[in-house]
């Protein structure tokens, strides 16, 4: 009678082999939900504050759009007539008394202004060598607003001393004269304004009298 044949031990190969974590392996294991929930935490966070980077980013654009809003709000276009119109309204409110209203109109004409010429320098930089008649005519345009910026400034130094504010007069007139030079009319005016201020006191006339060091 044959003997019956016994199956040899299974091998190692044969056995669906059990993991047995390294030591910290454990750790590492209840690390990672934590660490995948606060990626998705982030994500959302940064999801939530995108609209809002261009508002942090960017603040003198949303300071530039309410002007150009206030000055739709007259009625005419963003450019230099939109700053004449609100220059006449400060100077019909100064002259009727209302001083507030006068500086609110000045201060937005003032504002525009310094808009304008920066906005049509850029575009004049930006034809110049392609076609010389952009150039030409935002040079004329770039110099009619800084008329109006030298006006508005003249008008709320003038504001300022009226209402016995001389000090808050000295940037505006120093502004003057650093942009249309002291040889220019406007120039010595503002510096004259400085004099009687007593914010300088040695006399300026125009035309080098008095001599230079």
């Amino acid at each position: 009678m044959r003997s019956p044949v016994s199956r040899p031990p299974a091998s190692p190969a044969s056995v669906a082999p059990v993991s047995v974590p390294a030591a910290g392996a454990g750790r590492r294991g209840l690390q990672r939900p934590r660490s995948t929930g606060g990626i998705v935490a982030l994500a959302a966070a940064a999801t939530l504050l995108l609209p809002l980077l261009p508002a942090l980013q960017r603040p003198a654009l949303a300071q530039a759009q309410e002007e150009i809003k206030s000055l739709a709000a007259t009625g005419t276009a963003f450019d230099v007539n939109a700053v004449k119109a609100l220059i006449a309204k400060g100077d019909a409110a100064s002259a009727a008394g209302n001083l507030a209203d006068a500086r609110r109109f000045y201060d937005q004409a003032r504002d525009a202004s310094r808009r304008l010429l920066g906005f049509y320098r850029d575009l004049s930089g930006a034809f110049r060598g392609l076609d010389a008649r952009i150039p030409r005519e935002m040079d004329e345009k770039s110099k009619q607003s800084l008329e109006f910026l030298v006006q508005t400034n003249m008008r709320l130094s003038a504001l300022f001393r009226r209402q016995g504010q001389p000090e808050v007069a000295v940037p505006l007139l120093v502004e003057v004269v650093k942009v249309m030079t002291p040889t220019s009319e406007a120039g010595r005016k503002a510096y004259q304004q400085l004099l009687e201020i007593g914010f300088v006191s040695t006399p300026w006339y125009g035309g080098g009298v008095g001599g230079a060091n």
